[in-house]
């Protein structure tokens, strides 16, 4: 499981070992001993913005017209558009 997480400044990154400093973004995945990622259970993995691109937790993606970081697997959940239709 991915959780996108803003680093309070006493963060590194458990790949690169580099520091996180606040308020940067990284992911916290939760991975098998083969470093697949798994739904629950595994080691808890810190990874940086760009270790995660690296390893493919992380992406950016064009909403309204804005390039975004995002941490939402490519297939799975998307940010839902705000309704612009009045009830």
């Amino acid at each position: 499981m991915r959780r996108g997480c803003l680093s309070v400044g006493t963060v590194n990154c458990d790949v690169c070992k580099s520091h996180i400093p606040y308020p940067e973004r990284y992911v916290v995945v939760d991975e098998d001993a083969n470093g697949k990622e798994i739904d629950r259970g595994g080691k808890s993995v810190r990874y940086c913005v760009e270790c995660a691109k690296q390893k493919g937790y992380a992406r950016y993606k064009e909403i309204k017209g804005e390039m975004v970081l995002t941490f939402l697997p490519d297939g799975g959940s998307s940010i839902p558009e705000p309704s612009t239709d009045k009830p």
